[in-house]
């Protein structure tokens, strides 16, 4: 049976996988020249950079199940420092993880929290590459889906720019956003609430600096934020404290979580963690990484209206969705929404 998954994010990548793994016919339709969506790791000077996110959760076993497939099982560390402080305005506090956790939007317990984070060794891009290497012969890249419509008992995905493709079956790995407007168009009630799930903006402002150019010591993974006149600027994390190998000797590399703003976000994540951590000079380097729409935030009944949606697509052969839209937007909720999503479909498929 030939598949198209629309999105090579984590998820789709994933579900890819696994349907390849399941004997299907893959190919993979990316909109962007690269696959990873905002998983992005960026090799500096030494430096590993991440633009996205940095890891994911110890007790989760999604990505090391993931990286044994791939063959990068080894590749997998731990995180070296742990404990979270918090800026209230005058020091820094040891906080507990839970608080850290709430403070930031991350939905996961503290206890969760508590036991760390783990990452690859060259970053998380590590298992993206791994991924896309594998299904290099499936993947497309600048292919965007402008349309999606049945054409006989198959599926015909209109191709930005005027090509098309046909499918016996599709996977919708795309931003909850994208997708919702495409399962509009087939008839699927109640998909234009997909469209309306908010993704929440994000700035991240990577720095690098000597060790001696910091005067407080960093103590733990970072700090969060919560102080009035200080709603710029979320939390830093003292990225390579977290995990080995993140900079080169006798130097550090830190990463400022900005909310939306109008100024430049390296000059004002600079004044905040200069005045912050005792900062004395520039940054060797700084790489700022933007996400008009970053993590999604799921509305009350969320999972209610999901179910709904979902109910309505089993009416539909061969057609299933996966992403951080859905089902949880850290990277091991992809890892599993990509699989589930692929799995359905082969369950769905002729024997």
């Amino acid at each position: 049976m030939k598949v198209i998954v629309v999105g090579a994010g984590i998820a789709g990548l994933t579900a890819a996988w696994e349907l390849a793994r399941s004997g299907q016919d893959v190919a993979i339709l990316e909109s962007e020249r690269r696959p990873g969506g905002v998983i992005v790791t960026e090799q500096v000077d030494g430096f590993v950079v991440e633009g996205g996110p940095d890891g994911f959760l110890a007790g989760e076993p999604e990505l090391p199940a993931l990286a044994q497939e791939l063959g990068i099982g080894n590749r997998i560390i731990d995180q070296r420092e742990r404990g979270t402080s918090l800026w209230s305005g005058g020091t820094l506090q040891p906080i507990d993880a839970g608080r850290a956790a709430a403070l930031l939007g991350i939905d996961a317990r503290g206890s969760e929290v508590e036991a760390g984070f783990r990452s690859f060794a060259a970053g998380m891009g590590e298992v993206i590459a791994a991924l896309a290497q594998r299904l290099s012969t499936s993947l497309r890249l600048a292919q965007g889906v402008a349309g999606i419509a049945r054409h006989g008992k198959r599926w015909r995905l209109a191709i930005t720019g005027g090509s098309a493709h046909d499918a016996d079956a599709v996977v919708l790995a795309l931003p909850a956003y994208a997708a919702g407007r495409l399962l509009e168009s087939v008839g699927i009630v109640g998909a234009r609430e997909l469209a309306e799930i908010f993704y929440a903006p994000s700035v991240t402002v990577s720095m690098a600096y000597r060790e001696d150019q910091i005067a407080r010591p960093l103590a733990g993974a970072g700090f969060v934020v919560d102080s009035p006149g200080l709603e710029q600027i979320r939390a830093c994390t003292y990225a390579s404290q977290k995990f080995s190998r993140r900079a080169p000797p006798n130097h550090a590399l830190l990463r400022a979580y900005l909310g939306p703003t109008d100024d430049h976000p390296a000059k004002l994540a600079r004044t905040y963690l200069a005045g912050i951590l005792g900062i004395r000079g520039e940054p060797l380097w700084s790489r700022v990484f933007y996400w008009n729409r970053g993590l999604p935030r799921y509305r009350a009944h969320h999972a209610q209206r999901l179910m709904g949606i979902r109910q309505r697509l089993e009416r539909l052969p061969y057609l299933a969705i996966a992403g951080a839209g859905y089902d949880g937007a850290g990277v091991s909720a992809c890892v599993r929404s990509g699989r589930a999503a692929a799995r359905l479909i082969v369950q769905q498929s002729p024997r």
